[in-house]
């Protein structure tokens, strides 16, 4: 499991009168590109530079896979949108080319034609006849034409994709009452109806495993001949010549390991990929979550199913890093007393672990990002997301450091805390404490959070269905939040003051009652599972303590605003909703999920989205936020061995994308 970082609501670290470093890419649309300094890389040794180099080889050769995952067009319409873009000859001015410019560079960054985070399709700002005289005018041998194929063809095939909103309008479409998979443009699933989905997973699933597979993790689900079957993702199935470079470089990797313990992850991994079997998969997350003394580590493979409408198939997505030694003492704190926070939850003692087993976090520095946390990424992960794993073996937590310390450089002076902040009260009390709190509370989010708790025996890990995104990460993250203020936090000197805890809460609050709405449509609903879940908690303890006022939306000035009259009586109604969610989760209880996020977490209110947007635009800032990678050069003497690996930063956003496209693009155009 994954958080993510509302960047426009991030809270503002100073930035240092040395720090040279130049943050800030380019912006565009609703989108900031940035860079990340990888600190501490050039004092690492050698054997273990040379690892992150050959790991971030293996984690830019998945790139392919996640575009075609998130649609199966998507492979031709960015190779059409390159060819068009590289190959331009006309007036560069021109209205067309500048739109065309900027939709090109919209599905670079989410990695496909629909919006990384709304989910719903780009509208292109140029037209069909423009973009048609373009193409033709290019050689065919460099367009994605398939054997046979005119450009007429071709673009009679692709252009209703691209420029008809009621195709494919929705990547992922989680409407209650709907056909989830058949109104989804994600390319987990070919001829099944959610119905036969369904019914498959459930006639391969006993109830009585106690250590069952994740189910449909790694395949596409497809109807044939009125057959229903699985097309695994594997050496030799779909996604093969993908996964045959990403095994190239793990095996590079292999060899250069720090200790045999990581050794053995990486050939389990390797074991995984050839084979498909998912009981291979659970043996590597097993071995991974064991490894507890290497520097360096790394996420690679089929890991999050926010991108299934269903809740099981899993983006690819790949994490390069290395330890923060100073900065992880605080998480080791944390996860060290993981038990201590599991006894005195609020949380009913059934629905609690009697021992909480393998807890380790700590706080990263990432070296590379791929697949799905590319360009858009997450600042903490919890893994694996198998229960029964975490159950019995552990999981490992992470928070990244650097991505953190980025946004918040980026951030610093934009004034977007101060035009939504209540009053100067909150704005100082965020100066104060904000940078310390934001960080604990996804370490505990991570660390506790997604570790706490179990299922009650024979509970479906998958009852949750369509909800379970949601509610998952609403779980996290109100254990985080109901012991931000807790005098343990002060005790074990990992907070400095009693009342630090506030910032948090007024920042949550906020942005879960208000500010994350700038990331949203006029007229459409919430239908990221992370945006979900941050209203559901806010909106139910609005309602819940209103009849106190624990927690108002006041006017001031004509001017909605979040006040906060009672921060104890917040963290209590935290507590319940803690209690109950967790209930949900432990029983299964599909019906209870879908009553609390339909009622709470879906609908927007029309006219104070309106005022929240007009607000937004006066600051000029970009909701959303992703980054570039670094560069890593090999030094190699006459024998080719590797003697450096040098990093910098000065690789623009259309120049990587580019060379990406040319360099880690191994899946045809079409992927069957």
């Amino acid at each position: 499991m994954i958080v993510s970082f509302l960047s426009s609501c991030g809270n503002l670290k100073k930035a240092t009168e040395t720090d040279k470093f130049d943050y800030t890419v380019e912006k565009f649309a609703d989108l900031q590109v940035l860079r990340y300094k990888v600190h501490g890389f050039d004092e690492l040794p050698l054997k273990q530079k040379e690892l992150i180099y050959y790991l971030s080889q293996a984690a830019l050769e998945g790139r392919d896979i996640l575009f075609d995952q998130n649609g199966k067009y998507n492979l031709i319409i960015r190779r059409l949108l390159e060819a068009a873009y590289t190959n331009y000859s006309g007036d560069k001015k021109d209205t067309n080319y500048v739109n065309m410019e900027t939709y090109l560079k919209r599905v670079w960054f989410s990695n496909g034609i629909h919006h990384h985070y709304g989910c719903e399709k780009f509208v292109p700002g140029f037209t069909p006849e423009f973009f048609k005289g373009v193409i033709e005018k290019i050689d065919p041998s460099k367009l994605p034409l398939e054997k046979g194929q005119t450009v007429a063809q071709l673009c009679d095939e692709i252009f209703p994709v691209i420029f008809d909103l009621k195709v494919m309008p929705k990547r992922v479409n989680q409407a209650d009452g709907e056909d989830l998979i058949q109104t989804s443009a994600s390319n987990y699933y070919e001829g099944v109806t959610q119905a036969e989905a369904e019914d498959f997973y459930n006639k391969l699933k006993d109830p009585k495993d106690t250590t069952p597979i994740s189910y449909g993790l790694n395949s596409r689900l497809v109807k044939e001949n009125g057959k229903v079957f699985e097309k695994v993702w594997k050496v030799g199935g779909l996604y093969s010549p993908a996964l045959e470079k990403i095994v190239y470089w793990l095996k590079k990797a292999e060899g250069v390991t720090e200790n045999d313990t990581q050794k053995a992850v990486i050939s389990k991994l390797i074991e995984y990929y050839n084979t498909g079997d998912l009981k291979k998969f659970d043996d590597y997350c097993i071995q991974w979550v064991k490894d507890l003394n290497s520097r360096v580590d790394f996420v690679n493979g089929f890991t999050e199913n926010y991108g299934d409408p269903l809740g099981m198939k899993a983006s690819w997505e790949s994490l390069v890093n290395f330890k923060d030694v100073e900065a992880t003492k605080r998480t080791e704190t944390i996860s060290a007393n993981a038990q201590w926070f599991e006894d005195n939850s609020p949380v009913d003692k059934k629905f609690k672990k009697e021992e909480v087993k393998g807890v380790s976090a700590k706080v990263i520095t990432a070296a590379i990002l791929a697949g799905d946390l590319y360009p858009a990424t997450a600042i903490g992960i919890n893994l694996p997301n198998a229960n029964w794993i975490r159950a019995q073996h552990g999981s490992k937590s992470v928070t990244i450091g650097n991505l953190t310390d980025a946004y918040n450089k980026a951030a610093h002076g934009n004034g977007f805390f101060e035009e939504f902040a209540y009053s100067k009260a909150e704005v100082e009390m965020n100066d104060k404490y904000a940078d310390i709190t934001n960080d604990l509370h996804t370490d505990l989010h991570e660390c506790l959070g997604h570790g706490s708790g179990k299922l009650l025996p024979g509970t479906d890990p998958n009852a949750l269905k369509a909800y379970d995104s949601t509610i998952e990460e609403a779980r996290a993250d109100l254990f985080g939040l109901y012991y931000l203020p807790d005098q343990k936090l002060v005790d074990l000197g990992i907070i400095p003051s009693a009342d630090a805890f506030k910032a948090e809460y007024y920042s949550f609050m906020m942005n879960g009652l208000m500010t994350q709405l700038v990331r949203i449509q006029p007229g459409n609903n919430v239908e990221e599972a992370h945006m979900r879940n941050r209203q559901l908690i806010a909106r139910w303890v609005l309602e819940k303590g209103a009849p106190e006022k624990v927690v108002e939306l006041v006017k001031k000035d004509g001017e909605t605003f979040v006040r906060i009259n009672d921060y104890q009586k917040l963290r209590n109604l935290f507590g319940q909703l803690l209690a109950e969610i967790q209930r949900i989760k432990s029983e299964g209880d599909y019906a209870a999920a879908r009553n609390l996020v339909e009622a709470y977490a879906v609908k927007v209110d029309p006219e104070l989205h309106k005022e929240i947007l007009s607000r937004y635009e006066k600051l000029n800032l970009a909701p959303y936020k992703g980054f570039l990678n670094p560069v890593y050069d090999v030094t190699t003497d006459k024998d080719g061995k590797i003697t450096d690996v040098k990093v910098s930063y000065n690789e623009g956003y259309a120049e990587q994308m580019l060379r990406y496209g040319r360099e880690y693009s191994s899946l045809p155009n079409r992927n069957e």
